[in-house]
């Protein structure tokens, strides 16, 4: 059953994880920054800060990358306190670079609390699920967080640490303004590994894109500050982009999110491997601003009635 206010809702799950794992005042560490162009990445981590900043008063006490994680300096800058694994779509083995920081981490750092942020799971190799499994099942004090069903069921009969489900974090940075369209339909589908190759008729006369690139002059530098602005350009990017349509499609779970955030009537295709629909099965958005497709045909045609009632 869909709540009246479901990023209210979302929001409220939220805030109660993360009051389990910090309080006013508490010490803590982000890690695995998303420092690629995916502005969904980007809103997590931005969602993530939000709700850390909102439950203990200041910015986190150490920041890295996958590729820049340094055992000596989080522990000098964050002597005590919880390391937060950053959230999303990464935990399995399609983004590998991501998954080996994560078991580096159970395997290295365990002699502090580690919270893996909400995340979908999905692994195509049974033998890398049984590392995970291993690593997770070692670290004495690692809790995860599942986006769906579907992930909170693997983790659960897979790993032996606490999991709960809870919302994509992205829900924390809460309802946007946005401008006038500027064009009837707007097509966000990927262009990455979770592609399921949807084809757009070429009779089509949407706007059709993806997220991937960067745009230039976006700020430089590595310290917690900077990489909140690279952030923060992202997202900025991504919420101007959705704008500029009227209706928007997207295989994108954050196109669902962010059109979602701005009010935008929006048709929700899936991705590869089925984890938009299954974060829709969990966390159900207003029947009014979306609707869900499994073919090309159909999310247009929904899209053409979402039009010609806006």
């Amino acid at each position: 059953m869909t709540p009246a206010d479901p990023i209210a809702a979302q929001q409220a799950a939220l805030g109660a994880l993360y009051r389990t794992h910090v309080a006013p005042g508490s010490r803590y560490a982000l890690v695995d920054f998303p420092d690629h162009a995916n502005v969904g990445d980007s809103a997590i981590w931005l969602g993530e800060l939000t709700m850390l900043r909102q439950v203990t008063g200041h910015d986190p006490c150490y920041v890295s990358t996958w590729h820049d994680f340094d055992a000596d300096a989080f522990r000098r800058a964050c002597p005590d306190g919880t390391l937060f694994l950053h959230g999303g779509g990464n935990l399995g083995d399609i983004w590998v670079h991501h998954q080996q920081f994560r078991e580096h981490i159970l395997s290295t750092i365990r002699d502090r609390p580690i919270v893996q942020l909400p995340q979908s799971i999905h692994f195509r190799d049974p033998a890398r699920a049984d590392r995970f499994a291993a690593l997770a099942g070692a670290h004495p004090d690692f809790v995860l967080y599942a986006r769906d069903r579907r992930s909170l069921e693997f983790a659960r009969q897979h790993l032996a640490c606490p999991s709960q489900l809870a919302p994509d974090s992205a829900y924390a940075l809460g309802r946007q303004a946005r401008g006038a369209p500027i064009c009837d339909l707007l097509m966000l589908m990927r262009t990455d590994d979770e592609r399921r190759g949807y084809a757009v008729p070429p009779t089509s006369d949407a706007t059709v894109v993806d997220w991937l690139e960067d745009r230039p002059g976006l700020p430089p530098g590595v310290d917690p500050a900077a990489r909140e602005a690279q952030a923060t350009a992202r997202v900025d990017r991504g919420f101007r982009l959705l704008a500029q349509g009227r209706v928007v499609v997207t295989d994108r779970l954050h196109g669902h999110i962010l059109a979602d955030l701005l009010g935008i009537p929006h048709v929700a295709l899936d991705n590869d491997y089925g984890k938009v629909a299954a974060y829709l099965d969990a966390w159900p958005a207003s029947s009014a601003l979306v609707r869900t497709a499994t073919t090309m045909d159909q999310a247009l045609d929904l899209a053409g009635r979402f039009g010609r009632v806006a």
